[in-house]
This record gives C-alpha cells, sequence and structure tokens, in this order.
C-alpha cells in the first residue's frame, strides 16, 4: 500500500495577523493506493463492524448495525476519550462514505471516504 498525504491550510484572515479568537482550517486528505479490486475494498470500508480494522479506536456500538446507511451513529474510543461518528451520506454507485466525526474538546471533523477503480484491479482510497 503506498500512501499520498495532501494538506492544505486556509484561513480567514488572508495574510493579515490573525486577530484573537479567528479560526483556521487545515484539511488532511489521506490517499492510499491499494492492490486490490474496487467491489472488495468497498465491501469492507462500507461495513462500519471493519473499520477498527484500520483506524487507532475501540468500537462500542454501531447502530443501526449493518452497511453504512444515512443516520447511523457509530460509537467508539481512543485512549479513553469518547468519538461519535455519524453517517451522513451513502453513495453506492460513487462508492462514497460521508461522516461527520465529533471529538473531545467541541471539535467536529466531516469526512470522506471514497474508492475510484485504478488499472490492473488495483483502487485508490481518500479518507479526509
Amino acid at each position: 500500500m503506498d500512501w499520498l498525504l495532501i494538506i492544505r491550510a486556509s484561513s480567514n484572515w488572508h495574510g493579515r495577523r490573525a486577530s484573537k479568537g479567528s479560526r483556521v482550517s487545515i484539511r488532511v486528505c489521506p490517499i492510499a493506493d491499494i492492490h486490490a479490486p474496487i467491489e472488495r475494498v468497498w465491501e469492507l470500508l462500507s461495513e462500519p463492524a471493519n473499520y477498527a480494522l484500520w483506524w487507532d479506536a475501540r468500537t462500542r456500538s454501531i447502530v443501526p448495525a449493518g452497511r453504512a446507511q444515512a443516520g447511523q451513529e457509530i460509537h467508539a474510543e481512543s485512549s479513553g476519550l469518547p468519538i461519535l461518528v455519524m453517517v451522513d451520506r451513502v453513495d453506492e454507485p460513487k462508492r462514497q462514505i460521508h461522516l461527520t466525526t465529533k471529538l473531545p474538546f467541541g471539535i467536529t471533523v466531516f469526512n470522506h471516504i471514497t474508492c475510484f477503480a485504478l488499472p490492473h484491479s488495483a483502487t485508490r482510497v481518500s479518507f479526509g
């Protein structure tokens, strides 16, 4: 598996000094090329019970259980801290899952899992 990491930073102050309380957003989009057909990769990624295989968290519950679906909640824990992942939308034809992740300290992350078919039965997965 080869990894490519794309990082983009933006802010609302456009080159001026940031004032107290201003916000800066950072976008991180890891990309992996996987030597497996897209159908096999999508089957793994569209089943939240499999997330424990690749994320640094312990899955506590998935409500409702089963394949990723809009409205589903994934409750997890990492380093003793709670994580709530909500499935906002699943686009099966485009092989995309849109998530909202709630972390401690008021941090909210909007994640998107996307699979793209590559030549030679390989798949590119982006998560960001």
